[in-house]
């Protein structure tokens, strides 16, 4: 299987963000923790993490806690 991320608007809907793939969840998730800033000024306000098509969690916001 194959690691993405999808991305969700102010409005929970499914939005288009970065066609990336990882090996596995810790690329995944390394990647997130560099890009998340840049993901949210350009619109997206939540991820959902996804191994091949099944969802391993989210949608998890963005926004600052």
């Amino acid at each position: 299987m194959s690691w993405r991320w999808r991305y969700h608007d102010a409005g929970g809907s499914v939005t288009t963000g970065p066609e990336v793939t990882f090996d596995d969840q810790a690329d995944a998730e390394d990647w997130m923790g560099r890009e998340w800033q840049g993901l949210l000024d350009g619109g997206v306000h939540a991820v959902t993490l996804l191994d091949g098509d099944d969802e391993v969690y989210g949608p998890m916001s963005l926004h600052p806690a």
